[in-house]
């Protein structure tokens, strides 16, 4: 399999392998691709740990990395999921906040390893391209929410 030319790279303490196979999971367009040894002790490890994976997310190339303690995940880095409707928006959500996540505001959300997530309706990104009245009103609206309200986001567009 060639490399690509462009991977993010994920700093997990030690359970990378375990996102990664979470991510499978849930996604679409998402896998496992191979899991990668370390060849001899590491400041986090030892010889034989696993040290990187790397996977797909939703189509994008992944690198997980069993870095340690050294670093912790913020907000600065998030995955952004576009949802076609409630079903799919509460379905990634509940995936990820019911498996030790925990829930945020205006549609973000941490999984359990402390990488953030969007749970995105593609509603609510079509009414902040439309701009104008519309837009303010779905993102008044958004600002009230945790996870995202389609009707209520379809609402707030209509006025």
């Amino acid at each position: 399999m060639p490399i690509p030319k462009n991977t993010i790279c994920i700093w997990y303490e030690k359970e990378a392998e375990a996102a990664a196979r979470f991510y499978a999971e849930i996604f679409p367009d998402s896998r496992v691709d191979a899991v990668h040894r370390a060849p001899a002790d590491f400041p986090s490890g030892k010889k034989g740990d696993v040290l990187t994976v790397d996977f797909v997310v939703a189509g994008i190339p992944c690198i997980g990395l069993n870095g340690g303690t050294a670093f912790k995940q913020s907000e600065a880095f998030s995955f952004q999921i576009a949802t076609d409707d409630q079903a799919e928006t509460d379905h990634y959500w509940n995936a990820i906040v019911g498996n030790g996540g925990q829930e945020s505001v205006c549609g973000w959300c941490k999984d359990r390893w402390g990488v953030s997530w969007q749970i995105t309706p593609r509603t609510l990104t079509e009414a902040m391209a439309a701009g104008g009245e519309e837009a303010r009103r779905a993102f008044e609206a958004m600002m009230e929410m945790k996870k995202i309200d389609v009707a209520a986001i379809d609402a707030a567009r209509r006025g």
